[in-house]
């Protein structure tokens, strides 16, 4: 099913082979066939000369997903922090948990891309996969409507093929992150502390982050450290990490 020669199939078998990847049979297959086209392999549109890629699908799906999710795990954790609950959702959506994603349903075999022109090595490959996986969830949205798009991606995507309760003992060390990346890109990363506020009976932190003088994160939690992570993890998104 590895498509080497860039060439979907004929529309009834490509939409035999989504149903069984995606367990759904879609309706607009030329929605699926943009999410799956990689700009490697994409043609330039006369009117405009932005690539006929999967890059449009891919940021509608990016923000359908981060929306599913933050509802998800809102209802399902029903006592538990802000930081908490960030911090989940970010292991959900993460980028490494959709390339797994993306792996693990098969979808990378369906995926056109053209090796010889890409750069970014094994990872750029994985993040690719990972990229189409937010495209066809896009793709979903436009072809099915929010409901049913809600319903796949909680019911099929993540119940069937993700383990949240190992997720949410798995500890993302943003702050580390963060440091090592300022590491290798020289730039400066300063946490500070902010004021103690009385939370009830606990006392809420603050922390804050600074990247060459600029702040880029804050968070707040009863417990310092996580504080900082929330912090840094705020940064980390916002300088267009994942």
């Amino acid at each position: 099913m590895k498509n080497s020669e860039n060439i979907f199939p004929p529309d009834r078998e490509l939409k035999r082979q989504l149903k069984s990847i995606l367990g759904l049979s879609p309706s607009n297959i030329n929605l699926y066939k943009q999410a799956l086209k990689h700009s490697t392999v994409a043609d330039d549109l006369k009117h405009n000369g932005h690539k006929n890629s999967n890059e449009r699908l891919e940021f509608l799906g990016d923000a359908i997903l981060n929306s599913v999710v933050a509802e998800m795990v809102f209802l399902k954790y029903p006592y538990r922090y802000e930081g908490f609950l960030t911090q989940m959702r970010s292991k959900i959506v993460s980028r490494e948990s959709l390339n797994k994603l993306a792996r693990k349903i098969g979808l990378d075999q369906l995926v056109m891309l053209e090796k010889r022109n890409f750069s970014g090595g094994v990872h750029g490959l994985e993040t690719a996969y990972g990229n189409a996986m937010e495209a066809i969830i896009g793709a979903v949205y436009l072809d099915k409507g929010f409901k049913k798009t809600q319903k796949f991606i909680i019911q099929y995507l993540i119940k069937n093929h993700m383990d949240i309760d190992n997720l949410e003992q798995t500890e993302n060390n943003y702050k580390s992150k963060l440091l090592e990346w300022a590491q290798r890109t020289n730039k400066e990363v300063k946490f500070e502390e902010g004021p103690v506020v009385k939370n009830g009976n606990h006392k809420l932190r603050h922390a804050f982050v600074w990247v060459d003088g600029k702040q880029m994160g804050e968070g707040k939690d009863h417990v310092k450290k996580k504080a900082e992570q929330v912090a840094a993890q705020m940064a980390w998104e916002a300088l267009g990490m994942k």
